[in-house]
């Protein structure tokens, strides 16, 4: 018989620890004189009440370490039910929101997708955009616990090749994941740290860098106004950039720098990549601007790299509505978005080490055309890349285009137009953001969707946020054999 108890055990401290948390964005309405602080008093007593239930109920079952089948288990239920706890203070408070609306955007909070059905953002308590960010800090730090000790564990994507990257995880995902959770905890609360300061120096009032630093450092992309980061402008876009690179970045390069020793920072290939390709999608995009739309050099300079970085690393704030910049950087932002970060970070997306991946098959199969009988392989860093990790690679890309497919046609179905489905569908499964598109483009948001299509796109960023398989292989029959 299939043990839920450590599944649950887990689940249960996770929501008790949810459900403490509240405690903080109440404390923020206390401050402000607000009285909505009794909606997150009420529902931080039903989480905390639940958590404690589930943890005691199966506390006799945490004995033995977790399985494979129940670390599966675990990353996909962590990530659907920490949303739908996080979402009741938009139900009993402001915005009284409904069901669908409430767990849309506790999703895209835990998720760091960052799309929003809420309007009027500038106008509601201090506590429920506080709230809003940390939902997406919580999803942050949770996401780079999971992609660099779960994942890689699991088989994921092929996420194995980071495996023994900086810790010897096999055979002991719990003990391990306490370790290594902890010195990520130091590194990504310093970042958030940081980014705030600097906001606040840069000028923004102390909530609002305390808000946009959360949602930064998470690569999450919540704001507190409803023209999101178009609020900010000059030299606070540059700062959000570097930001936002920062928190793109493999978190396990961190740790190794402050265990003294930088190369494997200044060396990685994936770093490379991610930082020429934001560099060359930045002067790309300057000289677009400068030469099409007339822009002078410094606005076309800053609005370049601030998008750029923003859709690229899933952060997805929006300065300026880029759809008006003309067809062919709306396509270009669209496929942007389909490039993610790098591995072991907050960002989202396909991730830059699986296109390294795809090229180097790729170019192996290209050789072996004109030199049947040499003996070719493709590497990674320098080293041969084992022919399951690239199996699991194009096994992703498939069922992430695969998937991409399915939501949208599911969107179309719901009667949704074509450009809103596809990139409805590209920007909750890649977790970025904003769509494209008069409805759900970087001016809009998802309020007037339906509720169907909203529950569809709901699924399909916890889909996205946990690598597919990982919660595709749930619904396989030889998964729940024993």
């Amino acid at each position: 018989m299939f043990d839920l108890r450590p599944v649950g055990y887990v689940l249960g401290l996770l929501v008790l620890t949810l459900g403490v948390t509240m405690l903080v964005p109440l404390a923020a309405d206390v401050m402000a004189g607000s009285d909505h602080w009794g909606a997150f008093a009420e529902a931080s007593a039903i989480t905390v009440m639940t958590g404690l239930f589930v943890t005691l109920a199966c506390a006799n079952g945490v004995s033995r370490g977790l399985t494979i089948q129940q670390t599966f288990l675990l990353t996909t239920g962590v990530w659907l039910v920490l949303p739908f706890f996080g979402a009741l203070p938009f139900i009993l408070g402001e915005p009284n929101a409904r069901l669908v609306d409430a767990m849309f955007e506790a999703m895209s909070g835990m998720t760091t997708t960052g799309s929003t059905v809420f309007t009027g953002l500038d106008d509601l308590p201090v506590g429920v955009n506080l709230w809003r960010g940390l939902m997406q800090w919580f999803g942050g730090i949770g996401i780079i616990v999971v992609a660099m000790v779960f994942l890689p564990e699991l088989r994921v994507g092929g996420m194995q090749i980071f495996r023994s990257e900086a810790f010897d995880t096999m055979g002991k995902i719990l003990p391990r994941a306490g370790e290594i959770a902890s010195r990520i905890t130091v590194i990504y609360l310093a970042l958030t740290v940081l980014c705030a300061l600097t906001y606040a120096a840069l000028g923004m009032a102390p909530f609002d860098a305390l808000m946009h630093a959360l949602t930064t450092v998470s690569t999450g992309g919540f704001s507190n106004y409803d023209a999101s980061f178009g609020t900010f402008q000059g030299p606070m876009e540059y700062a959000a950039s570097v930001f936002m690179i920062l928190a793109s970045l493999p978190f396990v390069r961190y740790i190794q720098m402050v265990a003294g020793t930088a190369r494997p920072l200044l060396r990685d290939s994936q770093i490379h990549a991610y930082l020429i390709t934001i560099a060359i999608l930045t002067v790309a995009f300057t000289i677009y601007r400068i030469v099409l739309n007339g822009d002078n050099f410094e606005h076309g300079l800053r609005e370049g790299v601030f998008n750029v970085t923003s859709i690229i690393s899933g952060t997805g704030y929006a300065s300026v509505d880029y759809q008006l910049w003309g067809p062919a950087a709306v396509t270009a932002f669209f496929f942007i978005g389909l490039i993610g970060g790098c591995a072991g970070s907050t960002s989202c997306s396909i991730k830059v080490f699986r296109y390294q991946l795809l090229f180097a098959a790729i170019s192996t199969q290209v050789r072996r055309l004109y030199a049947p009988h040499g003996v070719f392989e493709p590497r990674f860093e320098g080293r041969p890349v084992a022919e399951e990790v690239l199996s699991s690679v194009m096994a992703f890309f498939v069922l992430f285009f695969v998937t991409l497919g399915i939501v949208a046609v599911l969107l179309g179905l719901t009667g949704l137009d074509v450009v809103t489905s596809v990139s409805g569908a590209a920007t909750a499964l890649g977790n970025i953001g904003p769509g494209l598109g008069d409805t759900i483009g970087p001016s809009g948001n998802f309020e007037s969707l339906n509720d169907t299509a909203k529950w569809i796109l709901s699924a399909a960023m916890l889909i996205g946020r946990l690598e597919l398989m990982a919660v595709m292989v749930l619904f396989t029959s030889t998964f729940w054999r024993v």
